[in-house]
Order: C-alpha cells, then structure tokens, then sequence
C-alpha cells in the first residue's frame, strides 16, 4: 500500500520542511490547478511519467511554460529517437501509486517507485516556491526548491536539474550529456495496484468505473435480443495500447498489399487475367519489378517500428482523455444528485 496525502505531510513536518497547503476542488491539468492557485505566486509544474523501451521509468518535472522535445530529452539520455514515451496507467498505479492526474515527485517516496529516475526542470531553482500535488489532486502544496531537495535526499534520491529547451550535439565525439540519469534498474513489475481505501477522502478519476473498450468485429445476425452487459463482460485487447499498435498494423499491413495490387494491376493488367489472390497478385507483380518480396516485408517491418512509438503516444493520450471525460460525466452526476462524494478535510 502506497503513502497517503496525510502519511506525506506529516513525513514533511518531521523533516522540518516549511511547506504550505492550498485545499481546492480535483483539477487534472496545469491549466486548471492555476485557476485556484496561478494567482498565488508560485511556479506551476507539470509532470509526467515517462518509459523507454527497457521499460525503465522516469518521472519529468518541468516548469509549466517550459516545452519539453521527448525527441531529444531521449537522445540526450542515449535512448536514440523515439526512445522515450508516455507510461501507460498500469506503471502509475503499481509503481509510483497514484491514479491519473496525480502524478507528482512526491510519488517516489513509496519504496516501488525506488528504480524510478527523476529529471527536474532547473528553472526551479530561480522559483522562490515550487507547486507540486503532495499525492492528491484536490491539494497543492507549495514549497521552495530548497526544501524539495531536502526531501529527495531524505529518501535517497540525489536531485538532478536539467535545462530541458537545450538541444546539445548527440555524436560519435559528444555523448549524450544525461546519459547518467538513466536508470540502473527496472521496477518490479509484481507490484500490486494500490488499494481504493488508501485514498478515500479523495475522488480521484480512477474511482470512476471504466467502461471497457471492445474490438470491432464483423457484423453477424443476431439470434436473439442483445443486453449492454453482454458487450463488455469480456476485456479485449483494445484497453492494452501495445496490443492495439499491432492491431492498426495487423489492420494496415493487408491494405498495403491491397494498395500494391492495384498499382500493379495499372501497370501489369494482364496479371489479373490469370490470378485473383492479392498475395500471389503482388508476387507476380513484383517479379516484373525486379522487387524480392523480403524487400517488402522489411519495408513494412521498418514503418511498424518508425510509427509505432508515435501510435502508442497518440493511443495512450486517448486513453487517458477517455478516463477524465467519464471523470467528469460521472462527478457532474454526484452534483447533480446532490452528492459531494468526498468527506471531510484536514
């Protein structure tokens, strides 16, 4: 079970950490926690938790103006073009233990996120105070960098400031200048989610049931009537954004043969005279093209891993917008029906 927003103050206070806490209503992104705090003077962050293709994990705080290129953040940790991208919810709720919304470098005093690397925007340090969610969306705190050191040293964690809107060489005569900053290690990946009742004076988006997204498939006759229950009783692989990145190539790649086909068919129309299979169409067609069909299958092997970091990005963003539109459909039925669902605060 990961700490909760009650069990992080008080680690703050036994520190002798000076901090101060600003209660306001679940807010999901930098643009509407400033509504409530922008106009207190602090430095807005945004944060984000990022994998590479080892699967190790990094958590990237960045003032909220700053503009962070995960291109070249990722050549300058030496993980080539490409080798950064969004971490899927799973690694928020088994490692760092926060749900969507919540993400935070607080989030890496629980002892799962100890292999998690954290990279801060060194505009901090120029911040008089720092605005981070201590775990929680509908709190923030404020503290000054100084002071945020102190905690990460508390729990073993050295603080590394990088400029992110630099764009160093990466080459055979300059290495990759945070080529340190990568992990050693991967997090365990047994971790078990965190539990609802570790945060229940909080309505967070991931109390809001999910609805479970289904693979299309080809329309058949219905025997009989239909209940809404019997479309999401089993989980497909569309709720996975590694297994639908196959699929949309599974989907792409018989296109890409169909698209061959018919440019063959202009230019060698006598080939379908005498076949009718696609495959066999393209074969012939590439034999009049001195093209092997290797050659083709590495092409379509090579657009699979240029546009599949791409396509897991877009997919996961999806995700997620999915999740806080039926975040805020559902809290707006709580008001409606006249329930607060939050208790009391501290």
């Amino acid at each position: 079970m990961g700490y909760t927003k009650d069990q992080l103050l008080a680690r703050l206070q036994e520190l002798k950490i000076d901090f101060t806490c600003y209660d306001h209503p679940v807010v999901l992104t930098v643009e509407e926690q400033a509504k409530h705090v922008g106009h207190l003077g602090g430095a807005l962050s945004k944060n984000l938790l990022l994998k590479d293709k080892k699967h190790r994990l990094y958590v990237v705080s960045a003032l909220a103006e700053t503009k962070v290129d995960m291109k070249i953040l990722s050549q300058r940790l030496g993980l080539g073009k490409g080798g950064l991208r969004m971490a899927p919810e799973e690694n928020l709720l088994q490692v760092l233990q926060v749900p969507l919304g919540c993400v935070t470098p607080f989030a890496l005093i629980n002892e799962s996120a100890s292999a998690v690397s954290l990279l801060f925007d060194k505009g901090f340090k120029s911040k008089q105070s720092c605005y981070f969610h201590p775990l929680t969306n509908d709190v923030t705190i404020a503290l000054s960098s100084s002071n945020l050191d102190k905690f990460l040293i508390s729990i073993g964690k050295q603080p590394a400031y990088v400029n992110f809107e630099d764009a160093p060489a990466v080459g055979k005569d300059s290495p990759p200048d945070l080529a340190h900053l990568v992990p050693s290690g991967v997090p365990n990946s047994s971790v078990q989610p965190v539990e609802n009742t570790a945060h229940t004076n909080v309505p967070h988006q991931n109390n809001v049931p999910k609805v479970t997204e289904v693979k299309a498939k080809p329309k058949v006759q219905s025997k009989g009537p239909e209940t809404s229950q019997s479309k999401v009783d089993k989980p497909t692989n569309c709720t996975n954004v590694d297994a639908f990145v196959n699929d949309v190539f599974d989907i792409i790649s018989p296109l890409f043969l169909s698209e061959v086909s018919q440019r063959a068919y202009l230019q060698y129309p006598s080939i379908y005279c005498v076949h009718f299979s696609v495959d066999i169409i393209v074969v012939q067609a590439l034999k009049k093209l001195d093209v092997k069909k290797e050659e083709i299958s590495s092409i379509t092997d090579g657009i699979r891993r240029r546009a599949a970091p791409d396509l897991e990005i877009i997919a996961t963003s999806l995700k997620n917008a999915s999740y806080t539109s039926g975040f805020h459909a559902g809290f707006e039925t709580m008001l409606n029906r006249g329930l607060s669902g939050r208790s009391s605060r501290n």
